[in-house]
């Protein structure tokens, strides 16, 4: 039976159920994350979605671990509408705007609280600004904590980095920096550390201390050296097609609960350090760290090399360097 012959009953029926179904939809909204729960990623997004559903309006469901697909499946979903929030590591981002590298730059920041103070800057917001071309709104930005080594074997020199099978971030800056260390870099999904760990892929990973204890990959790799070698901030990003259909307090409201949970994740995040740092030792893992003039020469050089990568690169370094 095709339409035109179907009772109008139970067309009547069909259109009062998909009526239904689009306002359902509508009124749910998704958010995307690549962590687990506990992971500053995942809960400044159910902070965010706390603040900003609605009693009688939006309500806000947040996605874990990739659940609604892997970072470039997200930005696609994001320029579509088909996902309103996500957040994603700006890592990502340096793949499509090299802009974004200027967060990478090694030793940039010494702290949390210096790469968290450098989100203001406006080369950071006009790194943002550019997503706009792209279809995707910036809202803000999130950080983890600084990288660090997590490793399968001590490490106590430069020189034991020297042919180490360390999963790096994948993108250039990442890659370029483990190589001018002589290390050998090697770029694979979150998903496939753990296995990779276990059967000899790779013998480290560069890494920031939430991911280390919420994917428990100490229980693989128990030596964690503290390096602080870069930041590792994420992007929190809105559809710029679902975004321009609201009006305009409604996206101040969004900015606004963005900028609470930022500087709600900057604290949250340097006492849970802390704590995390405490729990991994109790656990077993050998926490150290490496001071070494070799580690900075090699860091000197990639920013140098990466500098001139795009003008907003350098501007963001003179705006934030000390």
């Amino acid at each position: 039976m095709n339409l035109l012959h179907m009772p109008v009953r139970i067309l009547g029926a069909l259109a009062l159920t998909f009526a239904s179904f689009q306002t359902l939809a509508a009124d749910e909204l998704r958010f995307s994350t690549p962590t687990p729960p506990p992971h500053i990623f995942t809960k400044m997004a159910n902070r965010l979605a706390e603040a900003l559903s609605e009693p009688d309006g939006d309500q806000i469901k947040v996605f874990p671990v990739n659940q609604l697909g892997n970072v470039p499946t997200v930005l696609s979903l994001l320029q579509t509408g088909a996902v309103e929030f996500a957040i994603v590591p700006v890592g990502d981002l340096a793949n499509r705007d090299p802009s974004f590298y200027g967060w990478f730059l090694p030793f940039q920041f010494d702290s949390l609280a210096d790469a968290s103070a450098a989100a203001s800057s406006q080369p950071a917001l006009d790194m943002l600004a550019r997503l706009d071309a792209q279809g995707i709104k910036g809202l803000g930005y999130v950080f983890p904590g600084q990288r660090h080594i997590l490793a399968k074997a001590e490490i106590a020199t430069v020189a034991d980095l020297e042919g180490l099978k360390i999963r790096a971030f994948p993108n250039d800056i990442f890659r370029a920096f483990w190589m001018e260390l002589d290390a050998a870099p090697t770029a694979l999904p979150l998903p496939e550390i753990m296995p990779s760990l276990v059967t000899g892929v790779i013998d480290a990973v560069d890494v920031d201390i939430d991911i280390v204890f919420g994917l428990k990959m100490h229980e693989q790799a128990p030596n964690l050296v503290l390096t602080n070698h870069m930041a590792f901030p994420g992007a929190v990003l809105a559809s710029a097609r679902w975004w321009g259909g609201l009006d305009a307090d409604r996206q101040q409201a969004i900015m606004d609960a963005v900028a609470e949970a930022q500087a709600w994740a900057i604290e949250e995040q340097t006492a849970g350090e802390v704590a995390l740092l405490e729990r991994l030792k109790e656990a077993g893992t050998n926490v150290t760290t490496l001071e070494d003039d070799a580690l900075v020469s090699a860091g000197v050089a990639v920013r140098e090399a990466f500098l001139s990568r795009d003008p907003l690169v350098a501007a963001f370094y003179e705006a934030t360097a000390d």
